[in-house]
């Protein structure tokens, strides 16, 4: 049986809303134990840089290029992760040396699963350097080299945390900027994939219309009612009709407007799109769950945890189970990091599409 390892996972999600650290022990099959966890939130100015960025990223054919601002931004963005990881080995009095390895997303600019291009922006060997730990990073890529879609990496890790579920199926929804499902069955197999929007879309729309980067609780969508004209547009996109798998990017949805809707209509309509998307999906799966438990920023949404109440049985959030579900994205990229070490697969043909399970990622060792 191999040693757990001590991990510490980055996440900068699309909502561009901060980087998500977090601890793990792990041997990269059970979770031994789950440490502290913390965000380090964007301000305003590291946001619009990265909004710089993803507009610059737009025409990349070439994973390794970095036209425009975005060679500077790579350079910030590697900086901040490394500042993120001091601050959190300080607040909860962790030693960079006990720490075996370190999983890097990077910030996601690009993702095309139809051309099997996808770019994250993230130094590895700079953050390496920098910690003086061995980095792991670049995890979606090789499953594109296998004909996956480079997403979702996470399914592995829920079914790692599902080993406390007895009653299943079990779905797993996280609601980031993208809303992705794991389906996890009595046999532990697993069939995951995007299921539409999740709070990009409001979060965009919030800001545009108030300055705030989000619907805080979930008021504005409470208040509003929903444009069901609006909610069908967006429930006629082709993707939904697409067949598994499936995996979207942040703007894919960004042509649909909102046109004469109010602030309140506007964020009811966005999250009646997503809750109705997460619903959706159990048409997609072999069996209907005997429970949905929801993670990512979505779940501190109250108009959207009502309206998944109301469309689906037995609805938790991850706390209710004893997790941190602002963490799981974070804490899953401590536990593919060492996957990754190991050689384990990463990515499935239920998850990702791959042709066959393959592990993944680029790893650095410290110098």
């Amino acid at each position: 049986v191999s040693k757990p390892l001590t991990a510490i996972g980055l996440m900068s999600g699309t909502s561009l809303d901060g980087i998500d650290v977090a601890l793990l022990v792990t041997d990269g099959e059970t979770v031994t134990s789950r440490g502290p966890a913390m965000t380090f939130g964007y301000d305003d100015t590291q946001r619009s840089l990265l909004k710089q960025g993803l507009a610059d990223a737009v025409g990349l054919t070439d994973r390794a290029a970095r036209p425009g601002i975005l060679a500077q931004i790579e350079t910030h963005l590697t900086r901040w992760h490394f500042e993120a990881v001091q601050k959190f080995c300080k607040r909860f009095d962790v030693a960079l040396d006990q720490i075996d390895v370190i999983g890097f997303h990077g910030q996601t600019v690009v993702h095309r699963p139809q051309i099997g291009l996808t770019v994250q922006l993230g130094n590895g060997a700079e953050l390496a350097r920098l910690c003086g730990v061995p980095v792991v990073y670049d995890m979606r890529a090789n499953d594109m080299v296998h004909g996956g879609q480079g997403a979702p990496l996470v399914p592995v890790y829920h079914r790692a945390l599902a080993a406390r579920v007895t009653e299943r199926p079990v779905a797993i929804v996280n609601i980031g900027g993208v809303a992705n499902v794991t389906w996890i069955g009595a046999d532990d197999s697993l069939l995951a994939f995007d299921t539409g929007p999740g709070n990009a879309l409001l979060d965009d729309w919030m800001k545009y219309h108030t300055g705030t980067s989000r619907d805080e609780g979930g008021a504005m969508g409470l208040a509003g009612t929903v444009d069901e004209a609006t909610v069908a547009q967006f429930l006629g996109d082709g993707f939904f009709e697409t067949a598994l798998p499936k995996s979207l990017d942040r703007d894919t949805f960004a042509g649909i407007t909102l046109d004469g809707l109010s602030v309140a209509e506007g964020a009811a309509t966005l999250v009646a799109v997503t809750t109705r998307a997460i619903a959706g999906s159990a048409a997609l799966m072999p069996e209907n769950p005997r429970s949905w438990i929801i993670c990512g920023g979505g779940r501190h949404n109250l108009a959207m945890m009502r309206g998944l109440e109301k469309l689906l049985d037995n609805v938790q959030t991850a706390e209710q189970l004893g997790l941190d579900g602002d963490a799981v994205e974070a804490e899953a990229w401590a536990f593919l990091a060492v996957r990754s070490l190991r050689g384990l697969p990463l990515t499935y043909p239920g998850t990702t599409g791959v042709r066959e399970a393959v592990t993944g990622g680029v790893l650095v060792k410290s110098v």
